[in-house]
């Protein structure tokens, strides 16, 4: 009888939670205490990864469990029915370059409109009608295909002759490493073939030469150094419309924390700007770019930088961004690979010295300082590997999160190193699909070894590795569901690519909240527990069941940056 009491008591309280309960599903604004129940909560920590119901006050989240518990926590808390819709910890991206991506949302960005070469030329066309390509005088592109590359020959039959014989025209690729300039924007740039006569060997791979030893505008990494000059910087209120356009892109996202690795002074210059206007509420990690040429002069640099910016609200300078290689697909082929392109003979450009890198990976740790690498190379990985392990060896485990990103392409030795040396691998799972970029314009050139493991994400996480969610924005969408999807299923337009290297789930679930927080060593954000801060995401389909291109088409209802709502659906 007294259980059946306990039982009635206990159903009695929920209903009248439940009746009590005046809104809906949509977040309340308020600085009062709010909980929101029936709710498919996945808090990001594994000891406790699911809930029903969570608390908040103001900016903190103060309960989650069942709403009974939750609800003795704040009993004159307005309540909403969240309706069996899922509630995440606010997404968190570990590689966004977001104020570069503001600036693509508010330019000529292509990414989303052009994936043939026949649809280029109107683009193009139209974006020089409206403006919105100008920069200065120079008509830029962004975000084409890196298939395009090989058809130097039809880019300058379209865009060196005709209406744009004397306009400088620059198309950028999607992955942010190669562009092509027409013959008005090479001669500009003193980019001739007497130019290239003068370079050595190495220098002129940087750029395409046709077979008479002229330029043919395909540029790649230190190709483009010298077309850069040529664009006006921009100015405060364009990167002030950029940074609002980033925020809101990521905010539709769910995405309300991110690590920007490649603060350049433009990129400070707009987080502060922002901030300074109040507008600047979520957690973000900016790394300065270091070259290991002279570790410690670099590293005072930055130092120098932190101070700078050590009072911007929310924004956090802690660590550096190393580059080791460039990238692998055809023609570009600067990965750092440990067996030779077969069309070249060389093994790709490891941009430091090993020695300088350790240097500088020692006197960063020590300095508590982050160090973040893009490595996608097998050989780049490798020895990105060999300095961070210089650093544990000389300094002790300093618990810093050091990070792997990009790596395309793994050697087996190396799997069980992400464990041993603490590094964090921050993968684009969006980029693990068999298409041209993985296929054709790579398979040819790389040794079977090399190529056999690509993207090898379910390697690194079943030796122990620690997996974060990353996009590399505006390189690719910064989509966590379209990742999370391709990072499951590694399917494409040429079927699957490698189906062995598929990503649970749940792990990637992860990846976007606790993994991510870790990578940016921010321990405030990344999980629904009691003390962290109330970033969260309304998600409008129970996602832990639904098959995988259901939960592609995922959208987000609204976010929640420390207890404000920042995004709502229309």
């Amino acid at each position: 009888m007294r259980n059946f009491l306990r039982r009635f008591l206990s159903l009695l309280f929920v209903t009248t939670l439940l009746n009590a309960a005046g809104s809906s599903l949509w977040a309340q604004e308020g600085s009062g205490d709010r909980i929101f129940f029936h709710a498919q909560v996945f808090t990001g920590d594994p000891q406790n990864p699911y809930a029903e119901a969570v608390a908040i006050r103001g900016e903190k989240i103060v309960a989650v469990g069942s709403l009974p518990e939750v609800a003795k926590t704040a009993l004159r808390a307005e309540r909403v029915d969240l309706e069996g819709k899922s509630l995440f910890p606010g997404f968190i991206d570990s590689h966004s370059h977001s104020i570069d991506g503001g600036l693509s949302r508010i330019s000529a960005d292509a990414s989303e409109t052009v994936h043939a070469l026949n649809e280029l030329a109107p683009f193009v066309a139209e974006a020089k009608k409206t403006g919105k390509g100008m920069r200065g005088d120079v008509l830029e592109i962004l975000g084409l295909p890196l298939e395009f590359w090989s058809h130097p020959d039809v880019l300058n039959a379209e865009f060196s002759t005709g209406a744009y014989e004397k306009q400088s025209v620059l198309l950028r690729g999607m992955d942010g490493h190669t562009a092509w300039a027409n013959r008005a924007l090479l001669q500009r740039a003193g980019i001739t073939a007497d130019f290239l006569k003068k370079l050595t060997p190495a220098e002129r791979g940087y750029y395409g030469i046709d077979k008479n030893g002229q330029p043919n505008g395909f540029l790649v990494d230190a190709g483009t150094e010298k077309v850069e000059p040529l664009l006006p910087k921009p100015t405060d209120d364009r990167l002030l419309a950029a940074g609002r356009a980033a925020l809101e892109y990521n905010y539709s996202l769910g995405i309300t924390a991110w690590l920007d690795p490649l603060a350049l002074e433009y990129v400070l210059r707009t987080y502060k700007l922002l901030a300074d206007k109040g507008e600047l509420t979520s957690q973000v990690v900016a790394f300065p770019q270091v070259f290991a040429k002279d570790p410690r002069t670099e590293l005072a640099g930055v130092q120098k930088t932190r101070e700078a910016y050590k009072n911007v609200p929310n924004l956090h300078v802690s660590g550096i961004k190393v580059f080791a290689d460039g990238v692998a697909e055809y023609p570009s082929q600067t990965a750092h690979l440990s067996k030779p392109y077969k069309n070249s003979g060389r093994n790709g450009d490891l941009l430091f010295d090993p020695k300088k890198f350790a240097e500088l990976c020692i006197q960063a740790d020590k300095q508590g300082l982050i160090i973040h690498v893009h490595a996608i190379g097998d050989g780049a990985v490798k020895q990105a590997l060999d300095g961070i392990a210089a650093a544990r060896q000389a300094n002790g485990n300093s618990g810093l999160p050091h990070t792997l990103t990009h790596e395309q392409f793994v050697q087996p030795e190396d799997f069980p190193r992400f464990k041993e040396l603490g590094v964090v691998s921050a993968l684009q799972l969006l980029w693990a699909e068999a298409s041209p970029d993985t296929i054709e314009i790579l398979k040819p050139y790389l040794d079977p070894e090399i190529y056999k493991w690509q993207y090898p994400a379910r390697s690194i996480l079943d030796n122990g590795g620690i997996i974060s969610g990353a996009s590399d924005w505006p390189v690719s969408s910064a989509n966590v569901f379209w990742a999370i999807y391709q990072a499951e299923t590694r399917k494409g337009s040429e079927g699957v690519l490698d189906a062995t290297q598929a990503m649970p789930r749940e792990a990637m679930f992860y990846a976007y909240t606790r993994n991510s927080a870790r990578a940016m060593n921010v321990d405030s954000i990344g999980t629904i527990a009691a003390g962290k801060r109330a970033d969260l995401v309304l998600l409008d389909r129970d996602v832990l069941t639904i098959s995988p291109e259901d939960l592609r088409e995922t959208k987000v209802l609204w976010t929640m940056v420390a207890g404000k709502t920042v995004y709502r659906a229309k």
